[in-house]
């Protein structure tokens, strides 16, 4: 598991791939009601992917691509979701830790879903461009054009007042609220999803709406709901009358989901006292393997990952957890076999293709370490360690132009416009003119300058 800091104002690269990411990071930094200096992106395979399989048939029962839509964990314990653009689902890990069934996690998933699905998202674009008292809107503006794919989309982001952009874009009305209701119920029951789950969410807030501002729950802040939208609700679930059965798959990638994300965030002793809480063995031991890493037991963390491996031969985010506890137990020659045969297990993840050049750089397999991280980094531009790790790479192999476009990407990402002219300078200097990293390095440096 990583976890990627990323400051609250974002310098926004006019490069081709960079410039949706960037642009959905700067909006992000609006979206979670924090005071915090940086956003705090929990990645994880493991996670990413059991969450994908819980969306799949609610965003397939909504007539969209799994494929997609990319969701994300936000490391922050209040309960909170929503969605920015069209490709990108953000979940408080609070509300994942919170909720007690797959059905109400696909709920929640529905209900963002339908916000897309409705065209929500660009009608509150539009409502951007109508705000003239909030500060900063127009630069926010450029954001969310680029997030939605916009031709005209500025080459930087300087973010004006959160607290009012954050009300007109987050802030949906009750209207769509009522809407996003009505569709997240039929999706749920078109993918024979207990819609039921929808009610226990609605549990949890129950009461927030008269606390103060402070006190409530972004959800509350962002999803308001009344009474009146509340037993509108209840009579939609209530005429279902849903026959369907609870999916054994679905409580399995729920429970694992929400275990391992316990694991790496609680205490390990509250781990392994709750560690067999589901029922599922491969979950048991995998929580027990991650708490005994955490209290630097190599012994037995790899001991309970080989018996979860046993179990799951075939499962890759095992082989990536296995690992990650052997590179951070210096176990570095094993840690690249077991991050290989993940790899070719699941070829096309990028965090796993990250874990594995991180491992082939500490082995001092330096050519395979080159290959594997440019192989990851095309895959996730915005994976701050894969760039540093790329920089390493390529400063032992003496080649120092990369090795400052790389350094200078990784500055923009991280919100230090000095510090990436600076490389992005170097990169131009030392790179043959036209070529790929040269202009990756001039849309760099002319982000930096529009960003002062």
């Amino acid at each position: 598991m990583i976890l990627m800091h990323f400051p609250n104002t974002f310098a926004m690269l006019k490069a081709r791939a960079s410039i949706l990411m960037l642009a959905l990071l700067a909006i992000l930094s609006l979206s979670t009601g924090l005071n915090a200096q940086s956003i705090r992106l929990l990645r994880d395979p493991d996670i990413e992917y059991g969450l994908k399989q819980l969306a799949s048939p609610v965003l397939r029962a909504a007539g969209l691509s799994p494929n997609q839509i990319k969701i994300l964990v936000v490391n922050d314990g209040s309960l909170n979701a929503f969605v920015i653009d069209n490709q990108h689902m953000f979940i408080h890990s609070g509300l994942i830790q919170k909720l007690e069934s797959a059905s109400a996690l696909q709920a929640v998933m529905a209900h963002e879903t339908a916000h897309i699905a409705s065209g929500h998202l660009s009608r509150r674009i539009a409502n951007l461009r109508n705000a003239r008292t909030a500060a900063g809107l127009g630069l926010a503006l450029g954001a969310v054009a680029a997030a939605s794919g916009s031709p005209a989309v500025g080459s930087a982001i300087v973010l004006g007042s959160q607290r009012s952009a954050q009300r007109v874009f987050f802030g949906h009305t009750r209207s769509e609220e009522s809407s996003a209701d009505i569709s997240s119920i039929r999706y749920l029951i078109r993918a024979g999803i207990d819609p039921q789950g929808a009610l226990d969410v609605q549990d949890l807030f129950r009461g927030q709406e008269a606390l103060s501002v402070g006190r409530q729950d972004p959800y509350t802040r962002t999803h308001p709901l009344n009474s009146d939208r509340l037993r509108a609700l209840k009579g939609l679930v209530a005429g279902s009358q849903f026959k369907g059965k609870t999916d054994p798959s679905a409580e399995h990638w729920f429970a694992r989901t929400k275990s391992k994300l316990s694991a790496f965030t609680r205490a390990p002793s509250w781990t392994l006292r709750r560690a067999g809480e589901h029922g599922y063995a491969d979950v048991t031991l995998m929580r027990q393997a991650v708490a005994y890493h955490r209290q630097s037991d190599r012994q037995k963390a790899l001991k309970h990952i080989d018996l979860a491996i046993a179990k799951r031969p075939n499962d890759p985010f095992l082989l990536e957890l296995k690992g990650q506890i052997l590179l951070e137990s210096r176990q570095f020659s094993q840690a690249v076999q077991s991050y290989s045969a993940a790899a070719q297990l699941a070829p096309r993840n990028a965090l796993i293709l990250g874990g594995l050049g991180r491992a082939q750089l500490a082995a001092k397999q330096t050519q395979a370490a080159l290959k594997t991280l440019e192989a990851a980094r095309g895959r996730d531009i915005a994976d701050i360690h894969v760039l540093r790790d790329l920089a390493v790479v390529y400063g032992q192999l003496k080649n120092p132009g990369m090795a400052s476009v790389v350094t200078a990407e990784r500055a923009i990402l991280l919100g230090r416009p000095k510090d990436a002219a600076l490389h992005a300078q170097r990169a131009i200097d030392q790179l043959p003119r036209g070529s790929g990293p040269w202009q990756r390095a001039q849309d760099v440096l002319l982000a930096t300058r529009n960003a002062g």
